[in-house]
């Protein structure tokens, strides 16, 4: 469809909505009715305050207490380059993602390392913690180019992201595969990362803090049990010591292998990881509120990462305990499930996405499941427009009860649902506006621009409340909004996490 970038403030309940000023394009939008709230289910009482354990890890680049949300653009051209790659950063404010306020970061920005290569595709993925202990965010930036290793970009109180170093080419580390968490329980942000050149069968973890020169304090191998290296890297407490642990995804040509979870202690990862569940994605969180993180992940049909295309798309949650995912116990949800909105259709891919964190602030970690290949309306016309589910934890755990269904025709949302948006190819939850609900940003890599705008992609803020997300204060932004290259982006493409 053809994107048009705004900032509406919503009126609340059925109420209509004043035109919006476009930013980046020339259309204006007429205002509709909008229901308001996007609840998450009967009225509940007052609620407790939430732990910590159910809100998502913020992006915080200039801490002021509000998340600041990154996105990749990795097929951008920069400096005439083709997808070369850039990174939006929009801040945070008291309303929300404020897009006055956002920063483009490519490899020819000042202070970044390196120049913008053909195909490099920086920024297609990226992790926020705060790597120095200065209290600022810093982000740790890599592609999916093997030569470009990983940048790391510093936050600073009060001023956001600021210049960049590259780390260390002797650490031969992967710019693909990577996480960051605190392994050990010092406090400080470490960085786990797959290696390059030497074979794939080992994992680098680098222990912070890091120096502004891009150093560790110190470095530790593992080996990977897999022939390529993991495909992913999921981090979270799962066994409830307030240190994280570190999850792998693994495959091997078309196979799926064993997932493997590694416990965090404290003298770092453990070198004897325990074979789970083999996954296509995943996202940790608490979603019964007892003090373990739970795993929530993907399947993948027959073990058959070529059949996940067509796959309708399956989530099972391996609940946490104290010697890790799984215990005695498990969910399995899909569209089929009591109370999960939409259709189970081939090639919905339930799932793509997953993102964990409290959207109503009930102390219990909530699900945002990107359904990109959702068809939304009748036809070929809404083929593949995409959705996003949000699951709800409780007491008893990840359910259905009171799920929802998110997409660019739900009233109140900018845009409208059309063929190939893929809408929900990345979600994330975090408090873009510091009231303690996490919001829901999502991801449309395929959404149009303008017509010389094709592909250019976009992204959408909906903010959590106590009755779940509302769409008063949405906000709605391509990369002609935020003075990046347009064409072709791709902008949406995934979140840093």
């Amino acid at each position: 469809m053809e994107h048009r970038a705004i900032t509406a403030r919503w009126k609340s309940l059925a109420a209509t909505v004043t035109p919006g000023r476009v930013i980046g394009v020339t259309t204006l939008v007429a205002g509709v009715a909008v229901t308001g709230v996007l609840t998450s289910g009967a009225a509940t009482p007052a609620k407790p305050a939430a732990k910590a354990k159910a809100a998502a890890p913020m992006a915080d680049f200039d801490a002021d207490g509000k998340a600041d949300v990154v996105t990749s653009a990795p097929n951008g051209k920069i400096g005439g380059k083709s997808e070369a790659g850039y990174l939006s950063v929009v801040n945070g404010g008291a309303k929300g993602s404020d897009v006055t306020k956002r920063q483009v970061i490519s490899r020819d920005s000042p202070g970044i390392p390196g120049t913008a290569r053909d195909g490099e595709r920086w920024g297609d993925r990226s992790v926020a913690r705060d790597m120095d202990g200065d209290g600022a965010t810093d982000l740790v930036v890599g592609s999916t180019d093997t030569r470009s290793g990983l940048t790391l970009v510093w936050g600073g109180k009060g001023k956001g992201l600021t210049k960049g170093v590259a780390l260390p080419k002797e650490l031969k580390v992967s710019s693909r595969v990577f996480g960051a968490g605190d392994f050990n329980g010092d406090g400080k942000a470490d960085l786990v990362t797959g290696t390059e050149g030497r074979g794939g069968d080992t994992m680098r973890v680098l222990y912070g803090p890091f120096t502004r020169e891009g150093a560790p304090a110190s470095k530790a191998d593992l080996p990977s049990g897999a022939d390529f290296g993991p495909d992913k890297i999921v981090t979270g407490d799962i066994t409830g010591d307030g240190i994280d642990d570190v999850v792998t995804l693994n495959s091997m040509e078309e196979t799926a292998k064993p997932s493997r979870f590694w416990k965090g202690g404290e003298n770092g990862l453990s070198d004897k990881p325990a074979d789970i569940d083999s996954a296509a994605n995943a996202t940790i969180g608490d979603v019964d509120n007892d003090g373990f993180g739970d795993l929530v992940i993907r399947t993948v049909p027959g073990d058959n990462v070529e059949n996940l295309p067509d796959d309708h798309g399956t989530l099972k949650v391996l609940y946490g305990t104290e010697n890790g995912p799984g215990g005695d116990r498990a969910t399995t949800l899909g569209q089929r499930s009591a109370g999960v909105p939409g259709t189970d259709e081939k090639g919905d891919e339930l799932g793509f996405s997953l993102s964990a964190g409290d959207i109503n602030g009930d102390g219990f970690s909530d699900i945002a499941a990107g359904v990109p290949g959702e068809d939304v309306g009748r036809g070929a016309a809404g083929r593949d427009s995409g959705a996003v589910i949000l699951l709800f934890g409780g007491k008893d755990g990840l359910s259905g009860d009171g799920a929802k269904r998110v997409h660019q025709s739900t009233p109140g949302v900018p845009g409208g649902s059309e063929k190939g948006d893929r809408f929900g190819s990345a979600v994330t939850l975090q408090d873009t506006n510091g009231d303690k609900h996490d919001d829901l940003s999502v991801g449309a890599p395929t959404e149009n621009g303008t017509v010389k705008e094709p592909e250019a992609g976009a992204v959408w803020t909906l903010l959590g409340t106590d009755d779940g997300l509302t769409t008063d204060g949405v906000v709605s932004y391509g990369p002609a909004a935020l003075g990046g290259p347009p064409a072709n982006a791709a902008l949406g493409t995934d979140f840093a996490r």
